[in-house]
């Protein structure tokens, strides 16, 4: 399998990463592999526990969410129909790009996607009409050890392009940046 493996911003550290498998079309339409454990794990993508699947009407907007430790999450995210802008934020306590963010469009096009490790939150918005996101996840979902970052927190100023999206109540009530514990943080650990 090749794939192309680029980082995702300029994140201290090892980062979120943009990847970009390789698509094989014809008069058929296309195929292609969209994991392969020895093709991803060298990029320290992996191992996955669990599938999740959603679907998302155009203007909705989910996250940003992650889990912390012991139960945190890496995500690799796939648009598999659809547009979506894949947003991630740091949220290693004492990283020099604590509170930064980044995005990256996947779509059904480009087949690219977002590998989100631990130490991240992670939100999108659909920018089609319906986007199905599948991701693949290191950890089980754990109702406790959820956290969620207010969409529109000024402090992380993500430029979703959008004032009014659709959003659940729970993501409408998140917790701002400054609000948020170290009970709620990762902790940094400087890998240079």
């Amino acid at each position: 399998m090749s794939l192309a493996v680029e980082p995702l911003g300029s994140f201290a550290g090892h980062g979120p990463l943009v990847v970009t498998p390789r698509v094989h079309p014809d008069e058929r339409g296309f195929f292609l592999e969209r994991y392969v454990e020895d093709a991803y794990a060298p990029h320290g993508i992996g191992p996955f526990v669990q599938d999740n699947h959603s679907r998302s009407a155009h203007n909705v907007l989910r996250g940003l969410h992650w889990q912390v430790p012991p139960h945190a999450q890496g995500k690799l995210v796939s648009a598999l129909t659809g547009r979506i802008l894949d947003v991630v934020v740091d949220l290693r306590h004492g990283s020099p790009t604590f509170g930064r963010w980044a995005s990256a469009v996947l779509d059904d096009e480009t087949h690219r996607q977002l590998w989100v490790p631990p130490g991240f939150a992670h939100g999108f918005l659909v920018q089609s009409s319906v986007a199905d996101v599948h991701y693949k996840v290191t950890a089980r979902y754990a109702r406790d050890a959820e956290r969620s970052l207010r969409w529109n927190d000024p402090q992380v100023d993500v430029a979703w392009g959008v004032d009014a999206p659709t959003l659940s109540l729970k993501d409408a009530d998140a917790p701002l940046l400054r609000d948020l514990t170290q009970d709620d943080l990762f902790a940094w650990e400087d890998e240079a």
